[in-house]
């Protein structure tokens, strides 16, 4: 028989937030297990990733941190799935934020900050957080099939307070982007860690070569605001901030310093390096919490079919 993941995770979006905390966590661990033990679709390439973030390691210990990887990976989904029932305090206790001061001075000014973002922790909850405690959020969402899955989505996150734009391959996205930089100061994250397409950036992540996507940098060029990369990954809650958060679990969130493009650059120069800075931060971040990095598709070049791959700009 086979099992529609689309039907599969709409259902568990429905039923999820019914379940005692401890037991819809449960489940989504022991998912997490199996899934690390059986190499079902997606695993592999997670490990295969990893093995870059840390090259050292033995046969032992990339299985130990694949295991890691995945209860991080699940863990994300169950805490995705329950954040309508978060309260705003709860919200609160289980971000902590570091280097938001500048963030927040452009943001209070009406300036725009553009965040490129990997698959990192719970973004979901960064996002959440941040419309709640640091301002407006506006971002992209990738197409999914069924439509009903996408459209599910796109519900689920506009109704956590985020603004959502679908994206197109017409151009109409940038657009809208461009369209919402111009209102008042969001901060505008966009998930950058792969992009396979025409358009896809080459750089050098964890001593490899990789392609991620253009879009912070080019948004960042084309209206002025301020670039960053954010980092998300887990920590334990102990005491009372464990209380306050009503789970096991929080999130740490960093913004980098304001990434600056070479002075006197040209636009493709200036998008190419500051993709590239962008992806340096990524990169070191990746290599201390090699766990919370929920890459499980090729996103490094010599993992990807030569007979598909379409060129791309690269750095030089």
């Amino acid at each position: 028989m086979r099992i529609d993941p689309g039907a599969l995770l709409l259902s568990a979006a429905r039923v999820v937030p019914r379940l005692p905390a401890w037991l819809s966590a449960g489940v989504f661990a022991g998912v997490a297990e199996i899934a690390a033990l059986t190499g079902v679709a997606g695993v592999p390439q997670l490990r295969a990733n990893l093995a870059r973030a840390v090259p050292d390691a033995t046969d032992r210990e990339l299985r130990r941190l694949t295991r890691l990887g995945m209860r991080s990976y699940m863990r994300y989904y169950e805490e995705a799935l329950r954040l309508p029932t978060v309260s705003d305090a709860q919200l609160g206790a289980r971000v902590r934020a570091v280097n938001t001061e500048w963030v927040r001075a452009e943001l209070t000014a009406g300036r725009p900050v553009v965040a490129a973002l990997a698959h990192l922790g719970n973004w979901d909850l960064a996002g959440a957080w941040a419309t709640r405690f640091l301002g407006p959020v506006v971002t992209v969402a990738e197409h999914l099939e069924p439509e009903e899955l996408f459209q599910g989505f796109l519900d689920f996150r506009r109704g956590l307070g985020m603004t959502i734009i679908p994206l197109e391959q017409d151009g109409s996205t940038f657009r809208a982007l461009l369209r919402e930089s111009r209102s008042g100061g969001p901060i505008i994250p966009l998930l950058a860690d792969r992009d396979l397409s025409r358009s896809g950036v080459d750089v050098e992540l964890l001593g490899e070569r990789a392609r991620v996507a253009p879009g912070p940098a080019t948004l960042a060029v084309a209206t002025g605001n301020a670039l960053t990369s954010v980092t998300i990954r887990y920590e334990r809650l102990r005491g009372p901030r464990r209380q306050a958060a009503g789970s096991r679990w929080g999130i740490v969130i960093t913004f980098s310093d304001r990434i600056e493009p070479p002075a006197g650059a040209q636009r493709e120069e200036a998008v190419t390096r500051l993709t590239q800075a962008w992806v340096e931060d990524i990169g070191d971040f990746i290599r201390r919490h090699p766990e919370d990095w929920h890459m499980l598709q090729p996103v490094f070049v010599a993992d990807l079919d030569p007979a598909r791959l379409k060129p791309a700009g690269s750095v030089a």
